[in-house]
């Protein structure tokens, strides 16, 4: 095993206002010409961590949104946004789902859902308090 070549495969200034971009969560998604989207940590210039939803075509060249995810259907005081990285997107059924270490009186593990990456549901924090590593197995275990 050894390293891709072209490494990074994302620079860390794709967007005007990112000083980083890392750990991806990546997934197979068949739209149109867009064969796999992810969800990515931006950390802006002011260094705050932010989610942004990307896609592309061969995995390689990426078109990342320049505004943040948008979370809906939170309870306002959840929705409240701190901080968010260490995204995961696991497909379960027709629907994508998304952990994150979410701020939110310390680190907690956020959930949210989409099915087209433009819109995303958020839902209660998963555990509290203080977690930060969180994902969802997409397989039955004893129909559970």
């Amino acid at each position: 095993m050894w390293r891709y070549s072209a490494n990074p495969v994302i620079p860390r200034d794709l967007l005007s206002t990112s000083n980083s971009i890392f750990n991806s969560a990546v997934v197979e998604f068949e739209e149109g010409d867009k064969r796999f989207a992810g969800v990515f940590r931006c950390d802006d210039t002011n260094r705050r961590m932010r989610l942004h939803a990307g896609f592309s075509a061969d995995g390689l060249h990426w078109n990342i949104k320049e505004e943040d995810i948008q979370l809906t259907g939170a309870d306002p005081e959840i929705a409240h946004w701190e901080y968010g990285y260490d995204p995961r997107v696991t497909k379960i059924g027709d629907k994508y789902w998304v952990t994150w270490c979410n701020g939110y009186h310390g680190p907690t593990i956020g959930v949210a859902w989409t099915t087209d990456f433009e819109t995303f549901q958020q839902l209660e924090n998963a555990f509290l308090p203080y977690n930060s590593k969180g994902v969802l197995f997409p397989r039955k275990i004893n129909g559970n």
